[in-house]
């Protein structure tokens, strides 16, 4: 079975980088890996991807030597078990509100003794190569559950959540926080800053990993002085814009004087 490096790199401490990606196409997936990121996280909840070019992106992600999680849709079996058969080395929660949505997904995520996976030797079982009894053992050790927490009722449930032992890392989601909050799109009001304050005080407390996602330079140096080093730098989308915003406009300026 394949290591989770993304889990191996956090044990240690290092800094590790990864993009939410929406775009559904393994081309994008080998752009990134090609570009050193650490990790993807492949988008069901806000993108149309399928179960086909879900596979295909997490075969491209493996290839490149990135480790591939996925952000679910919603807490449900089928989802779950669709998405780790496909290969997924770990499931983003979006919207995490309570302890029961974590119990939920931890019992569709793992096997016994840690959940009640549904058995099976396909992709992510290397098709039944190795002894599955092995299999399980070590798909129990490398897979990853991540909450995300991005509503006010998040972040006063955050004792409930992080105290859960298979929480891997908790990722932040200042967008939808604000709106929470009652000031939409604005993450770097006060009351934004102060809730993901909180929030990672209460990580730090548990001694779970806390994943930002990174709006900037300065941004980022400050979760660094903190001791963050789980890096969402965006998403494929809007990286791209605008990379194509900025060339355009580079080139637009020189061929406007001519």
């Amino acid at each position: 079975m394949r290591t989770n490096t993304l889990k191996e790199k956090i044990s240690r401490g290092r800094p590790v980088f990864g993009l939410f990606v929406s775009i559904p196409h393994p081309v994008i997936i080998e752009m990134i890996g090609h570009a050193e990121y650490d990790f993807v996280i492949i988008d069901l909840e806000h993108a149309t991807t399928n179960m086909e070019s879900l596979e295909e992106m997490i075969r491209a992600a493996d290839l490149c030597g990135m480790t591939p999680l996925v952000r679910i849709s919603k807490v449900e079996r089928a989802e779950i078990l669709k998405v780790l058969d496909c290969g997924a080395q770990g499931i983003v929660i979006p919207h995490v509100e309570g302890r029961e949505q974590v119990e939920e997904a931890v019992h569709h995520t793992y096997y016994h003794p840690l959940g009640m996976r549904s058995l099976n030797s396909g992709r992510a079982g290397v098709f039944g190569k190795y002894p599955l009894t092995e299999y399980i053992g070590q798909a129990n050790e490398q897979i990853m559950v991540i909450p995300m927490i991005e509503s006010v009722q998040g972040i006063q449930q955050s004792d409930n959540i992080l105290s859960h032992p298979q929480v891997s890392f908790v990722l932040e989601g200042a967008a939808d926080l604000s709106q929470s909050l009652g000031v939409p799109w604005q993450t770097d009001h006060a009351d934004v800053r102060s809730a993901l304050t909180a929030l990672h005080e209460q990580a730090q407390q548990y001694n779970v990993p806390y994943a930002t996602v990174t709006r900037g330079i300065k941004d980022m140096t400050l979760w660094t002085e903190r001791g963050v080093h789980i890096f969402v730098l965006g998403d494929d989308r809007n990286t791209a814009f605008r990379a194509y915003v900025r060339k355009r406009n580079d080139y637009g300026s020189v061929g406007g004087q001519v």
